[in-house]
């Protein structure tokens, strides 16, 4: 990345970079597929701040193992693992040891702090590499490594209880995987968002109604939780919620929020709860959620080397589900 500036000015330009040398406790990943994930879009156009200049953003990856540190056992090349947005945590504080790593004030992030999967090659701490189930290509894997994991955080955030009525804002790479596992789980889904396409996908894949991003669902809602980075729908959402319903947050970006009407929007015991990035519990129990239930991404492929493009057609909204690049440069 040559530094933040809207995607349609070329933030992102193809160069040449030795491979990585992996740390002693890392593994060396040949990259064959990486999801494109709104979050690269943040951290492109800088509504992330910059955390290491000239970064390689991705951190949705499916590679092989091609070499390990000295200290990394239970990996040999040739292996497949999945490299997702939480790179590594200090493992002491307060936060990990009570099992909330993702709060961790050390924690860092592929794609952010370190060089991520827009890359031939990439590392990743082999505590923090993802083992992933045969019989699902790579491509169909990518989008489930931090689309998917997000997803699931954001749901269990969300509080949804069983059988519950769930909305769900905006309907791109996250939401698409969320609405599957609260399928699965006898969930009632209705979703709003702006367009055709992904209200389409949403009815295909079992939704109960689609409808406009500011429109009510067709009933009250138990829980909802909000994947378009815009604040203008947290009101929106709050108010659509029933009695004793919560409202999930599910971007690492989030528009300004208009102010909140207390009786209409937080009254009755409503309750809006943010999600900050995940563990990786989170990350092995909706692998193994994904694989019993048979969750797939709707993806659409674009060369590694036309990342830019795909960028600029994820915040274009040009393509319902996720997008994924395959390597096409070794």
């Amino acid at each position: 990345m040559t530094g933040p500036r809207p995607v349609e000015e070329e933030p992102l330009r193809l160069v040449e970079k030795p491979v990585p040398v992996p740390g002693d406790d890392e593994l060396l990943v040949r990259v064959r597929a990486c999801g494109v994930c709104r979050t690269d879009l943040h951290v492109a156009e800088g509504d992330l701040p910059v955390h290491r200049p000239g970064v390689t953003p991705g951190h949705e990856v499916v590679g092989v193992v091609a070499d390990r540190g000295r200290a990394v056992s239970g990996f040999e090349p040739g292996d497949r693992v999945g490299v997702a947005w939480l790179r590594r945590t200090d493992g002491t504080c307060a936060y990990c040891v009570r099992g909330a790593e993702n709060l961790c004030p050390a924690s860092r992030y592929t794609g952010w702090d370190a060089d991520g999967g827009y890359a031939e090659y990439t590392t990743v701490p082999a505590d923090f590499a993802y083992r992933l189930p045969g019989g699902v290509d790579d491509v169909a894997l990518a989008p489930l490594l931090c689309a998917g994991i997000i997803g699931y955080r954001a749901l269990r955030r969300a509080s949804l209880p069983p059988g519950g009525r769930l909305g769900l804002y905006g309907f791109g790479g996250s939401a698409h995987l969320c609405a599957q596992v609260a399928l699965a789980q006898g969930a009632t889904v209705h979703v709003m968002t702006r367009g055709e396409a992904a209200r389409r996908l949403a009815l295909e894949l079992g939704a109960a109604s689609a409808q406009d991003a500011y429109a009510s669902p067709p009933e009250p809602l138990d829980s909802a939780i909000l994947f378009a980075p815009v604040g203008d729908l947290v009101p929106v959402a709050l108010r659509a919620l029933d009695r004793g319903g919560v409202l999930s947050v599910a971007g690492i970006h989030l528009s300004d929020t208009p102010p909140l009407h207390y009786e209409s929007e937080l009254f009755y015991e409503k309750e809006l709860r943010s999600v900050t990035s995940n563990t990786r519990e989170d990350g092995r129990e909706f692998l193994a959620l994904a694989a019993r239930h048979g969750v797939r991404a709707t993806t659409h492929t674009y060369p590694l080397s036309e990342a830019p493009r795909a960028l600029r057609d994820l915040k274009a909204g040009r393509f319902d589900g996720a997008a994924v690049l395959v390597n096409d440069l070794s």
